[in-house]
């Protein structure tokens, strides 16, 4: 597959969605719509397949690493391995194979476009399969990492688009990500001797020391940064921020990802008008990417499972599932395949795993 270098186009008009969200030849995943059906009861097994199916399609068809879907997958779901089980190697086997291709590519070509985000979302997917799969440091996640700080900035983050938020539109969030990938790879810090990554490291750290988020969005990926990274900010900073998240949580108990950033925020600010123009612009309901994130970073951030206010939250997540199993969550970019519900998926599975909310297995969970 060649190297991606993608353009921003201007948001669409909204669309109908009409067409299957993910497709291949022997998988159809029905359009994600907000008129998609509650589920009567919570299902873990619908969640898990949903993710699978999606990754899958995504794999077979379109054998990239985008960060939506196959990032997403292997950033969460290794994590979730102890109650759904080992993640598809297929879906790793892409990752490595990626590498090498970005292994063969000119640094300044890395540099273009999504080229960033993917490589730091190889790293980091490689990062978390070694840390939950297999258990220790492997030789493709030295690779992805060592290949991941050749095409940093100066400045510590990566080139990044201004279009596609939440995920390939902001040079800080890639810079989250990557500090996560850092800290995820079994022993890969600790071990470091490197003058010329450790370099890497540093500059990384001091970019999220001292760079004002773009915005509340940007403040909740910082919070989840520091609890994977924990010297990064200080007990004092981590607390400001986890104030920022728990003054956006809703009435119902859950979040919206809308709240976090102003239309003309997200990215360049080319989505800002078709923000404006949605009916629920001025009270957006709460969604499943902004619930399951919010959650999952409180509790890394060492917020009790306990606390009543994730209890709403949890409370919100296992009563909004919808049939096919996943959450709604409306897209920021178009209303054509509201790719974010995938993460809207992702997120809250592992933010009810990390409150004691999901079965002990899968099996229980049927």
């Amino acid at each position: 597959m060649p190297l991606i270098i993608a353009y921003c186009k201007a948001a669409a008009p909204q669309d109908k969605p009409a067409k299957p969200q993910y497709q291949s030849e022997k998988i159809s995943v029905i359009a994600a719509t907000a008129k998609e059906p509650v589920l009567k009861d919570f299902s873990l097994a619908k969640a898990d397949k949903y993710l699978e199916k999606g990754a899958l399609a995504w794999t077979r068809k379109r054998g990239c690493v985008t960060c939506h879907t196959i990032g997403t997958y292997m950033q969460i779901r290794p994590a979730l391995t102890s109650v759904l089980g080992k993640p598809t190697m297929e879906i790793r086997e892409l990752l490595t194979d990626e590498l090498e291709k970005f292994k063969e590519a000119k640094p300044a070509d890395l540099r273009k476009g999504t080229n960033p985000a993917e490589v730091i979302y190889t790293a980091a997917g490689l990062a978390e399969w070694d840390k939950h799969v297999k258990g220790k440091l492997s030789e493709e996640t030295v690779e992805a990492l060592k290949l991941m700080t050749s095409i940093q900035e100066e400045s510590g983050t990566w080139g990044s688009l201004g279009c596609w938020p939440p995920f390939e539109s902001s040079a800080y969030q890639e810079a989250t990500v990557a500090i996560t990938a850092m800290a995820a790879a079994p022993g890969w810090l600790e071990k470091l001797n490197d003058k010329k990554l450790k370099s890497s490291v540093d500059r990384l750290k001091e970019y999220l020391r001292k760079t004002k988020p773009p915005h509340d969005y940007g403040r909740v990926l910082l919070l989840w940064a520091a609890g994977r990274a924990p010297d990064l900010l200080t007990e004092e900073r981590r607390e400001e921020l986890a104030k920022v998240v728990w003054s956006h949580q809703m009435a119902d108990g859950g979040w919206s990802i809308r709240t976090f950033a102003a239309p003309d925020q997200w990215g360049s600010g080319n989505r800002a008008a078709k923000l404006r123009s949605e009916s629920g612009f001025l009270k957006p309901a709460s969604d499943g990417h902004m619930t399951g994130l919010a959650v999952l970073v409180l509790r890394e951030a060492g917020v009790p499972a306990k606390d009543a206010r994730l209890q709403k939250a949890v409370k919100w997540l296992l009563s909004n599932q919808r049939e096919s199993g996943r959450w709604w969550t409306r897209s920021l970019n178009t209303d054509k395949y509201h790719y974010i519900t995938y993460s809207g998926t992702a997120y809250p599975l592992l933010a009810l795993m990390k409150c004691g909310a999901l079965p002990v297995s899968l099996g229980r969970g049927r």
